[in-house]
């Protein structure tokens, strides 16, 4: 065999970097990158709009036209008072609105708007080109869809990447799911114009006092300039800036081709009769105040603040409007007198900035609140002078010491634990280290109990909440609801207790309505949008007082009214309704209080300082306070509340002891302590007076029960002699 010829070894090939210098190798590695950074590239931008689209997905397209509207508020008679929360527009459609504006819209904002389909993109590179020329930004690209998309759902309104890209991704979601003139719609009721307005609607009424479809073209152009910068841009603050804005919007409607330049000449010499700037109101929104913060009691926070709802309320809208009058026309007649220490609130006025508020103000301040006996329902209620200064709701919020407006309570309970009115009470001194004073500065020594109340005596008060006992007197203030915070010592007994003018007027409810308290409330029922009821208040009626007990503590406070610290009602303003009332006025006359009833309406009044201090010499509720109340309540009269006198319970006549309160005897009669009266029969005594003795001929019993003999003022002298 012959051997294997052996491999020759190749020789070794030297290699070189020529080939980088080939263009054609260049070439394929450009390619090769472009590639990849294409394939790359497509897949990130697939990843970012498929992220984004799911992102934009998670947004209910449905919401998009439920625009926040104010909530409409309602007094008893389906007037409207007011709008609360929410946001101060009036819907309307797009073929309601100018051409004009719809224009001078689209010329100022988004020209190409009919035919891009939610992005603009030439407009986005019109806006780099222009932004990179001036070296800043100054021109957008946000089409109104993405401004709607922007404006409709929270979250959406900062300036990030992430934000705007769910912008865009939103706005082309919007185009496929609604019409271009809804779009356009849906934008212009949904777009800010400056001082809290929004929509066209209440921009074209505030602004030039038309309705949105009788705007001229100078109008529309310069409402559609504020869209950019309702601050900066506002007619009412930048009136130059606004025209300014006008013309530069009818220039872009004159390059857009929309108008002539004809056209657009004519709009800048066109006279513009811009209305004067609504001012805010002032003691109205008091009750408007009264009911935002009931509605926060009775609904959760975001369905009060989204709006769109309407309220009932109780109030009346006349009721409100002469509380409002007679408070301040009483408290200006206060101010006027010479002897009168303070600021009055005309010369506070004059100094006054008219932006500052106060949490106290300086001058005579007041309150007022009227309800509805037999419900409940708040009519009227006044919680200050001037909203616009001091926003503090003294009808509500605060709570001063009530003084004597507190004794019926106290006769009250006196005589359901068997104090009769003409039961005599000792006005004297009072023993021991607190020893309060009369007003009159007298004594004047036994007394019927019916005096005490009628007179306003404080020492017969003090022993009247003896017998009736501290813990008892404590019950009825409670059921009544005016117990409030503090000590609890005799000093109650005249007042030594705050509370709040609104509880004390619903205490007072008790008289009229045989004993029990119609609880107050300001919001009859809520209804939504499509007018379901969402809440509604029940009229709630608490027991305080026994029947028979309400109708002799009325009796007496109807005397206060004809002979007692209230007679100017009858002598003075000769108002003749039948009713009742108590004055108060606490110690220095830093606090003047009257409240009082007919027999549909119970008013009542407080007058004083903020900071609790003298309003002047001899301020009584009788001087200052009633006035007020004499107003309101000829007012009600005059509305048609009912003003007939209360029914009277059965009756039993029967003749007591003014010692004991017991059944008199022939014994009791020779001792000069025998009167008649009529009772209701719950109250008539069940035991005869152990005090004088039995002695002579049986008690007499008069008219059985069911019946009465004598009219008021035969009871009333019954009090005061000894028949």
């Amino acid at each position: 065999m012959s051997e294997p010829t052996p491999k020759k070894k190749l020789p070794k090939v030297r290699r070189t970097h020529s080939h980088l210098l080939d263009w054609r190798w260049w070439r394929g590695v450009a390619l090769r990158v472009c590639l990849g950074m294409g394939i790359i590239g497509s897949l990130a931008a697939v990843c970012i709009v498929t992220m984004y689209g799911n992102l934009a997905k998670q947004y209910d397209l449905a919401k998009l036209g439920a625009m926040p509207e104010r909530t409409v508020v309602y007094d008893r008679k389906g007037n409207i008072i007011g709008k609360l929360h929410g946001e101060n527009r009036s819907i309307v459609a797009l073929s309601e609105v100018s051409p004009y504006f719809v224009k001078a819209l689209l010329a100022r904002e988004d020209a190409r708007f009919r035919e891009h389909h939610g992005v603009d993109y030439k407009g986005i590179l019109r806006a780099i080109v222009r932004n990179v020329k001036d070296g800043k930004v100054v021109q957008g690209a946000s089409t109104i869809t993405m401004q709607l998309a922007r404006n409709s759902y929270p979250g959406l309104d900062d300036r990030s990447m992430h934000r705007k890209l769910i912008e865009v991704m939103l706005a082309k979601r919007i185009e496929a799911y609604a019409t271009k003139d809804q779009i356009l719609e849906a934008y212009m009721n949904r777009i800010f114009f400056g001082n809290g307005l929004y929509g066209i609607q209440r921009a074209a009424t505030v602004y030039f006092g038309k309705h949105a479809s009788q705007l001229n073209l100078s109008e529309a152009a310069l409402i559609a300039g504020i869209v950019r910068g309702p601050s900066t841009y506002s007619p009412f603050k930048k009136w130059a800036g606004a025209l300014k804005e006008r013309d530069d919007v009818l220039a872009r409607m004159v390059a857009t081709k929309v108008i002539s330049q004809t056209e657009a000449d004519e709009a800048k010499r066109a006279d513009i009769a811009l209305h004067a700037q609504p001012l805010p109101t002032s003691q109205g929104a008091y009750a408007m105040d009264a009911v935002k913060r009931d509605l926060d009691l009775v609904l959760e926070t975001q369905d009060v603040e989204d709006g769109g709802l309407r309220v009932y309320t109780t109030l009346d809208a006349d009721m409100q409007a002469e509380a409002e009058a007679a408070l301040e026309k009483s408290a200006a007649a206060v101010e006027k007198k010479k002897d009168y220490p303070r600021i009055a609130k005309a010369a506070f006025d004059a100094q006054w900035d008219h932006v500052t508020q106060f949490g106290s103000t300086p001058y005579l301040q007041g309150a007022v609140t009227a309800i509805h006996n037999a419900t409940g329902g708040v009519l009227a209620i006044v919680g200050g002078r001037d909203y616009a200064q001091s926003k503090y709701n003294r009808a509500i919020q605060g709570e001063r010491q009530i003084g004597s407006t507190i004794k019926p309570f106290i006769y009250a309970t006196a005589i359901s634990h068997g104090v009769l009115p003409g039961t005599l009470i000792d006005d004297s001194p009072i023993p021991g280290d607190w020893s309060p004073g009369n007003s009159d500065g007298k004594f004047i020594g036994q007394q019927p109990m019916a005096l005490g109340l009628i007179q306003s005596r404080n020492t017969m008060t003090v022993r009247v909440g003896d017998q009736a006992g501290l813990a008892k007197v404590m019950e009825t203030l409670d059921r009544a609801g005016i117990l409030g915070k503090g000590e609890r010592t005799r000093q109650i007994f005249i007042g030594n207790v705050g509370t709040s003018l609104r509880n004390l007027t619903s205490a007072f409810t008790t008289f009229p309505n045989q004993g029990t308290r119609a609880r107050p409330y300001l919001i009859d029922r809520i209804e939504n949008r499509d007018s379901s009821i969402v809440y509604a208040t029940p009229v709630v009626a608490l027991d305080v007082l026994n029947p028979g007990v309400a109708y002799l503590t009325s009796r007496l406070l109807g005397f206060v009214m004809e002979e007692g610290t209230a007679a100017s009602v009858r002598s003075e303003f000769k108002f003749k309704v039948p009713g009742g009332g108590k004055t108060g006025t606490t110690n220095d006359y830093k606090d003047a209080w009257f409240v009082g009833y007919t027999q549909d309406v119970t008013c009542g009044v407080w007058m004083g300082c903020d900071q609790p201090q003298t309003i002047m010499a001899d301020a009584y509720g009788g001087k200052l306070a009633l006035p007020v109340w004499v107003d309101v309540l000829r007012k009600a009269e005059a509305l048609g509340y009912l003003t007939t006198p209360p029914i009277e319970p059965p009756l039993t006549h029967i003749r007591l002891c003014r010692t004991s309160s017991l059944i008199a005897t022939e014994s009791c009669a020779s001792h000069g302590a025998a009167y008649d009266d009529d009772l209701p029969y719950e109250l008539v005594p069940q035991a005869f007076c152990p005090v004088h003795g039995i002695g002579g001929a049986a008690p007499r019993l008069g008219v059985p029960p069911g019946s009465s003999r004598g009219g008021l003022w035969n009871r009333v002298r019954g009090w005061f002699s000894g028949r």
